[in-house]
């Protein structure tokens, strides 16, 4: 079944949000007036297993090593993890989540690096974290730098098999439409689904970001993607500022609407 998962970014030591996925600026961040406590203790409440905790550039490390304190071994980290400090993040948290250090100077992404870190903390412990755009021939390609630059990685069935190998969790982010709130990415959902369907549900799971806006989002994904892909939902959020889909409701998920 398809659960909505949370997220709590940090940005110079205080939660913010996304608003618009064409620009990381900091003009484009929303910040909350709640602390990060506040947000991990509200998500261990209501059980938001498998949510994640993201560290936007410098000034993140003492605030995050806190609220992973708090409530040990239930949040992901991610945000500048890489092969040195990996083992370190994971005294507190649940998994690490990798991104930019997984491309080189050249944006080639770099399998031999996912192998040395997976073979250091294991398979299970690692979530790769891909943001893509969709270019003008229809594919998806991964972005890196703040979802600028483009690499040299389509996502396929052929790359999911090939990077679940060393990962057994991915966060997919549909950049071009994050924090805007005007709806998810329904065709890249389904060739999520479409390019997974083959793997392994208990070895393998996927978390699909950008513009959800709606609780019955939660029944779209979950119809998408026959239940094997989860829901990340930001500033539509009541508890960050929007108000569009209220806590309570889409922690219950698509229970709730088949009262």
């Amino acid at each position: 079944m398809t659960r909505y998962i949370a997220c709590i970014h940090l940005h110079n030591g205080q939660v913010d949000d996304i608003k618009d996925g064409n620009s990381m600026n900091n003009e484009k961040l929303i910040t909350n007036i709640n602390s990060a406590i506040y947000y991990v203790k509200l998500f261990a409440k209501y059980n938001c297993i498998g949510s994640h905790i993201i560290k936007l550039g410098d000034n993140n490390d003492a605030l995050a090593q806190l609220v992973l304190k708090t409530v040990p071994n239930f949040f992901q980290i991610g945000g500048d993890i890489n092969e040195f400090n990996c083992e370190y993040w994971l005294k507190w948290a649940n998994k690490i989540i990798i991104n930019t250090w997984l491309f080189n100077d050249d944006d080639e992404f770099s399998f031999k690096r996912l192998e040395k870190i997976s073979n250091l903390v294991g398979r299970d412990k690692i979530v790769v974290d891909l943001s893509c755009r969709k270019i003008a021939d229809g594919s998806w390609i991964v972005t890196k730098d703040k979802w600028q630059t483009l690499t040299d990685i389509e996502l396929s069935e052929e790359f999911f098999n090939e990077i679940s190998i060393y990962a057994n969790e991915f966060l997919i982010h549909a950049a071009d439409i994050e924090g805007m709130c005007k709806g998810i990415d329904e065709n890249l959902v389904y060739h999520l689904y479409k390019w997974t369907r083959n793997l392994p549900m208990n070895q393998f799971k996927i978390v699909y970001g950008g513009g959800a806006h709606d609780i019955t989002d939660l029944a779209l994904v979950e119809r998408l993607s026959q239940g094997r892909i989860d829901l990340s939902i930001g500033n539509s959020l009541d508890i960050f500022g929007g108000n569009l889909i209220i806590l309570k409701n889409v922690a219950n998920g698509i229970k709730i609407m088949k009262r």
